[in-house]
């Protein structure tokens, strides 16, 4: 990351400075609003109740960024997204920024026998593991890769959905099989009974909480309907974790108990079954995380494309803006525009790989050349897009920083 000497102020920038700082670009680029972000980062650290955050760098997907994150006191960790992103950082970053847990199960064998060959790697990062047969495999692959290598660290997967009616209505992630506690009880049982596996951490998402957003406009049905389900689910899941992480202690001690996500960082802070919390998202403020009660974020994160037609009276045409976030399909998905305002997307339209129509009274007085920026709707993906961020303090641009892709991965 080359940067000048920054400011380190916590305030946001306004879109003025941010013309101003990023007057000599060519669009499409993405620019991080440092002060935006550092104000997120220590509210989330507030939010946190004095457990520490492992940061979830699916969520930045840019190397020093995650890196200055963790130096924040209140961060500790990182919760990688695959084992082959896992390894480049273990190779990377320092240790003193803490141990890497791979948040997903990891079904590449190549890399698996890499981590069982590497002791170094092996000592910091643990990989995630809800079946026998993901212990079948892990241990295969450390078999293959060396007689007498480390012992690979396990982290098992515990389901947070809500079930109800005997698992007929299901509300939540369908992430992982392991639910109750008997089941995590006896997959910690066949992970000490393999000699090349250790048994370190549980972790649980509960994604219907942290991931769903209890203040969404709309329908006051809807609303108290998803107040209704986070609080029954929080409450059941609470007594749950609880129940499994004992079981899973009665057979091993753990390193660590993972929970939460920025969405549900004070309830799940609580529970003194978890040691610490994942949460990255809040960083960047992405839309998606717009109508929580608990919070509100300043958004971080921004793109900006260039004005190339003016089709109509209060319309525009922007180069590109098809930046489509994952998750079901819906307008919710979609990128925003944000400045200057008074513009949204056509509805018959949406937002076009090769170019996006805009629609509004802004638009009058838009010219050709002339920029429109955008907001993301989920965190780090906007870094698949592009392959640097500028970093932004006030009205000057203090350095910028490669994303994954500017430093030649896509670990997708």
């Amino acid at each position: 990351m080359t940067t000048e000497t920054p400011r380190k102020t916590t305030s946001p920038a306004t879109f003025d400075q941010l013309q101003r700082a990023t007057a000599a670009l060519r669009p499409p680029f993405a620019v991080i609003d440092l002060g935006a972000l550092r104000a997120n980062s220590e509210r989330m650290v507030a939010r946190a109740g004095g457990k520490p955050i492992r940061l979830a760098s699916k969520s930045l997907r840019c190397r020093p960024l995650i890196e200055d994150v963790l130096r924040t006191p209140g961060y500790r960790g990182i919760l990688a997204f695959t084992l082959p992103e896992a390894l480049w950082l273990a190779r990377t970053t320092d240790e003193s920024l803490g141990d890497i847990l791979v948040g997903y199960p990891c079904a590449d064998a190549d890399s698996l026998r890499e981590l069982a060959a590497d002791e170094r790697a092996a000592a910091r990062i643990a990989v995630m593991a809800d079946s026998v047969e993901h212990l079948d495999l892990i241990t295969g692959a450390a078999e293959a890769a060396a007689a007498n290598g480390p012992r690979v660290r396990v982290c098992l997967d515990l389901d947070a959905s809500l079930r109800l009616l005997g698992g007929r209505i299901h509300l939540g992630m369908r992430r992982s099989p392991l639910h109750d506690p008997a089941a995590a009880g006896a997959l910690a049982c066949a992970v000490v009974a393999r000699p090349r596996l250790r048994l370190v951490g549980v972790m649980s998402y509960e994604g219907q909480i942290a991931g769903l957003a209890d203040n969404q406009p709309g329908s006051p049905l809807m609303r108290a309907g998803v107040r209704l389900m986070q609080r029954l689910s929080a409450q059941e899941l609470r007594i749950r974790r609880a129940a499994a992480v004992r079981a899973v202690q009665d057979v091993a001690p753990l390193e660590f108990v993972n929970g939460g996500g920025t969405g549900s960082l004070e309830a799940t802070s609580s529970e003194e079954a978890v040691t610490e919390l994942g949460a990255g998202s809040g960083l960047y403020a992405p839309r998606l995380f717009d109508h929580y009660r608990a919070f509100t974020p300043h958004a971080s994160a921004y793109f900006a494309l260039t004005v190339t037609r003016r089709p109509a009276p209060r319309h525009v045409t922007v180069l590109g803006g098809g930046w489509i976030a994952s998750g079901p399909a819906g307008a919710d998905r979609l990128p925003t525009p944000v400045f200057p305002p008074g513009l949204r997307l056509v509805g018959t339209e949406g937002a076009g790989e090769v170019q996006t129509p805009l629609v509004g009274d802004a638009a009058d007085g838009l010219r050709l050349g002339d920029r429109v920026w955008f907001r993301h709707a989920k965190a780090g993906e906007l870094c698949e897009r592009v392959d640097r961020l500028h970093l932004v303090e006030g009205d000057r641009i203090v350095g910028e920083a490669p994303t994954y892709r500017g430093e030649g991965h896509a670990f997708l």
